[in-house]
């Protein structure tokens, strides 16, 4: 870990230490103002040369995805208005190098298994437990993109993400977002609506440098990866961490990101499917001897 973390300037091993307390605070306060917090040059140089290395000697092989997406991953409902944000769809062009193409000794897996990264991240998220996603294609992917590549605005599913910066753009590929657009019960479709057309009413700019961990809720922000230019790639790692343990992605989506399942993923699909099933019969016998319960009284 010390190859690869900055521990004298982060002792996360040591949750005690007066700079990991500070530390913890510090991402916490961020994260509860603005819904992002980055800790910049976290990661050694040399570990960033390993990992660059490994992301290059894999591009050969990388999955390129092209797709037009609005900023709910929805299809379109031509039900809707014609400038309602959901019938708004942008082309986003990315690609991933599978974390089951990684080395067991890559520094990306060393730090997605890191008992001392994670506790970290739990005690900066306020929660009681965090675990590592389960899915073997998806759990700690390096994101690739390069000339022309863009990520238009989105949210998240999921509640937050931690993301690595290895290699940044020569031009452009820039995070930004607009803290909390929304909120639960209230889309607050005007303000997505003027943000879509072009507006920069609260747009925050970040401009990671390599190193540079980034802790983000994305779910309620809206946020993109603006247009990549120049020959270099933009190269992300993405340890990726959930609040439930044996999660993964459906094979269905999986693929359409990934361009490739696994029988697990299909394993686990029909898994929760019949235990869905299961519950749902359960509780048609249940409701039936609830409402025979008055009946059998009065016969007592």
């Amino acid at each position: 870990m010390e190859n690869i973390f900055d521990l004298e300037r982060y002792p996360i091993a040591d949750s005690d230490h007066p700079l990991t307390v500070d530390l913890i605070n510090k991402t916490k306060e961020e994260l509860e103002s603005i819904g992002c917090a980055v800790i910049p040059g976290f990661i050694k140089p040399q570990s960033l040369l390993r990992m660059n290395a490994e992301a290059e000697k894999k591009l050969g092989g990388i999955h390129w995805t092209s797709d037009r997406n609005n900023p709910y991953f929805t299809k379109d409902d031509p039900e809707l208005p014609e400038d309602h944000p959901k019938r708004f769809f942008e082309e986003r062009k990315s690609g991933y190098i599978t974390s089951d193409n990684l080395a067991p000794d890559s520094d990306l897996h060393t730090i997605f298994q890191s008992l001392e990264l994670r506790e970290f991240l739990r005690k900066v998220l306020g929660l009681e437990q965090l675990f590592c996603f389960a899915d073997p294609i998806a759990k700690h992917p390096y994101s690739i993109m390069k000339e022309g590549h863009y990520f238009p605005w989105h949210f998240d599913g999921n509640e937050f993400t931690v993301s690595i910066l290895i290699q940044e753009a020569e031009e452009g590929g820039l995070f930004e977002f607009v803290t909390d657009i929304r909120k639960p019960g209230d889309e607050n479709l005007d303000s997505v609506k003027s943000i879509l057309k072009g507006s920069r009413d609260r747009v925050r700019s970040l401009k990671l440098k390599p190193g540079d961990m980034q802790l983000f809720k994305g779910r309620y922000s809206l946020h993109r990866v603006t247009r990549v230019r120049g020959k270099i790639n933009r190269i992300i790692a993405l340890p990726s961490y959930t609040l439930h343990p044996g999660m993964m992605n459906r094979p269905e989506h999986s693929i359409q990101v990934y361009g490739k399942s696994l029988p697990i993923q299909y394993e686990r699909e029909n898994f929760f499917r019949q235990s869905y099933r299961l519950i749902r019969s359960s509780l048609a016998i249940l409701r039936v001897f609830v409402s025979k319960l008055p009946t059998w009284q009065a016969m007592r």
